[in-house]
Protein backbone atom coordinates (compact mmCIF):
# COMPACT_ATOMS: atom_id res chain seq x y z
CA UNK A 1 0.00 0.00 0.00
CA UNK A 2 1.48 3.37 -0.66
CA UNK A 3 1.44 6.95 0.73
CA UNK A 4 -1.64 7.86 -1.36
CA UNK A 5 -3.57 4.62 -0.24
CA UNK A 6 -2.79 5.44 2.94
CA UNK A 7 -4.23 8.60 3.43
CA UNK A 8 -6.91 8.78 1.18
CA UNK A 9 -7.80 5.45 -0.46
CA UNK A 10 -9.73 4.83 -3.53
CA UNK A 11 -13.02 3.55 -2.41
CA UNK A 12 -14.79 6.75 -2.87
CA UNK A 13 -18.04 7.26 -4.66
CA UNK A 14 -17.74 10.89 -5.44
CA UNK A 15 -15.69 13.80 -5.01
CA UNK A 16 -16.12 17.52 -5.06
CA UNK A 17 -13.95 20.19 -7.05
CA UNK A 18 -11.46 20.49 -3.83
CA UNK A 19 -11.20 17.26 -3.02
CA UNK A 20 -10.88 15.87 -6.20
CA UNK A 21 -7.97 18.83 -6.48
CA UNK A 22 -6.66 17.91 -3.07
CA UNK A 23 -6.37 14.14 -4.59
CA UNK A 24 -5.05 14.91 -7.57
CA UNK A 25 -1.82 17.29 -6.17
CA UNK A 26 -1.58 14.14 -3.77
CA UNK A 27 -1.22 11.48 -6.35
CA UNK A 28 1.13 13.77 -8.62
CA UNK A 29 3.39 14.01 -5.28
CA UNK A 30 3.20 10.20 -5.18
CA UNK A 31 3.95 9.85 -8.71
CA UNK A 32 7.19 12.01 -8.39
CA UNK A 33 8.16 9.31 -5.72
CA UNK A 34 7.44 6.23 -7.86
CA UNK A 35 4.08 4.94 -6.91
CA UNK A 36 2.48 4.96 -9.94
CA UNK A 37 -1.78 5.25 -9.91
CA UNK A 38 -2.97 5.93 -13.63
CA UNK A 39 -6.19 4.13 -13.00
CA UNK A 40 -7.13 6.99 -9.61
CA UNK A 41 -6.02 9.47 -11.35
CA UNK A 42 -8.30 9.00 -14.38
CA UNK A 43 -10.85 8.01 -11.79
CA UNK A 44 -10.92 11.25 -10.32
CA UNK A 45 -10.32 13.65 -13.46
CA UNK A 46 -13.63 11.69 -14.96
CA UNK A 47 -15.30 12.67 -11.67
CA UNK A 48 -15.57 16.33 -13.02
CA UNK A 49 -18.05 17.15 -15.41
CA UNK A 50 -16.20 20.13 -16.71
CA UNK A 51 -13.91 20.78 -18.85
CA UNK A 52 -12.94 24.08 -16.36
CA UNK A 53 -12.59 21.55 -13.54
CA UNK A 54 -11.33 18.79 -15.06
CA UNK A 55 -8.09 21.56 -16.17
CA UNK A 56 -7.86 22.30 -12.72
CA UNK A 57 -7.47 18.79 -11.48
CA UNK A 58 -5.08 18.41 -14.64
CA UNK A 59 -3.24 21.38 -12.99
CA UNK A 60 -3.34 20.37 -9.25
CA UNK A 61 -1.71 17.09 -10.70
CA UNK A 62 1.24 18.52 -12.11
CA UNK A 63 1.88 20.84 -9.53
CA UNK A 64 2.12 17.88 -7.44
CA UNK A 65 4.51 16.41 -9.58
CA UNK A 66 6.88 19.21 -9.79
CA UNK A 67 6.90 20.15 -6.54
CA UNK A 68 7.85 16.29 -5.23
CA UNK A 69 10.10 16.24 -7.95
CA UNK A 70 12.19 19.81 -6.73
CA UNK A 71 11.58 18.34 -3.02
CA UNK A 72 12.83 15.27 -3.09
CA UNK A 73 16.43 14.49 -3.94
CA UNK A 74 17.41 11.52 -5.08
CA UNK A 75 18.40 10.27 -1.98
CA UNK A 76 15.20 11.83 -0.08
CA UNK A 77 13.16 9.78 2.56
CA UNK A 78 10.62 9.93 0.71
CA UNK A 79 7.90 9.95 3.59
CA UNK A 80 9.19 13.32 4.74
CA UNK A 81 8.78 14.49 1.10
CA UNK A 82 5.35 13.53 1.99
CA UNK A 83 4.60 15.00 4.88
CA UNK A 84 6.29 18.10 3.81
CA UNK A 85 3.80 18.47 0.70
CA UNK A 86 0.31 16.63 1.65
CA UNK A 87 0.42 15.92 4.81
CA UNK A 88 1.86 19.74 5.71
CA UNK A 89 0.06 22.74 8.09
CA UNK A 90 -2.98 23.50 6.48
CA UNK A 91 -2.86 27.51 6.72
CA UNK A 92 -5.98 29.25 7.46
CA UNK A 93 -6.09 33.29 7.08
CA UNK A 94 -8.46 35.03 9.42
CA UNK A 95 -10.56 38.28 7.70
CA UNK A 96 -8.93 40.24 9.91
CA UNK A 97 -5.55 39.54 9.03
CA UNK A 98 -5.63 40.17 6.07
CA UNK A 99 -3.25 43.25 4.45
CA UNK A 100 -4.85 46.09 3.86
CA UNK A 101 -1.61 48.67 3.20
CA UNK A 102 1.23 48.21 2.91
CA UNK A 103 3.87 46.01 -0.46
CA UNK A 104 1.09 43.28 -0.01
CA UNK A 105 -2.10 45.52 -0.01
CA UNK A 106 -3.58 47.77 -2.00
CA UNK A 107 -1.62 51.15 -3.88
CA UNK A 108 -1.16 54.16 -0.78
CA UNK A 109 -2.86 56.14 -4.05
CA UNK A 110 -5.60 53.71 -4.45
CA UNK A 111 -6.05 52.82 -1.33
CA UNK A 112 -6.87 56.63 -0.39
CA UNK A 113 -9.02 57.29 -3.50
CA UNK A 114 -12.72 58.46 -2.61
CA UNK A 115 -14.05 57.05 -5.73
CA UNK A 116 -13.83 53.53 -3.83
CA UNK A 117 -15.61 54.26 -0.93
CA UNK A 118 -19.38 53.79 -0.68
CA UNK A 119 -21.46 57.47 -0.88
CA UNK A 120 -22.85 58.23 2.78
CA UNK A 121 -26.49 58.05 2.31
CA UNK A 122 -27.17 60.84 4.41
CA UNK A 123 -25.34 63.44 2.11
CA UNK A 124 -27.39 64.47 -0.64
CA UNK A 125 -25.24 66.98 -2.04
CA UNK A 126 -24.22 65.23 -5.38
CA UNK A 127 -28.03 65.25 -5.51
CA UNK A 128 -29.26 68.33 -4.83
CA UNK A 129 -30.31 71.40 -7.16
CA UNK A 130 -27.21 73.37 -7.97
CA UNK A 131 -27.88 76.59 -5.87
CA UNK A 132 -27.40 79.01 -8.97
CA UNK A 133 -30.85 77.38 -9.82
CA UNK A 134 -32.21 79.21 -7.10
CA UNK A 135 -33.58 82.29 -7.43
Amino acid sequence: MGLYDEKYGTSWTSLNRDEATERAYALGVAESLGEYDREEFEAVHEEMDTAYTKSIVELAFREGKNEGREAAPANADEEQVWDELVEGETVSVDEGDLPTGGRDGLPEAVDKFEALEKPDPDEIDATDRPDFLDK
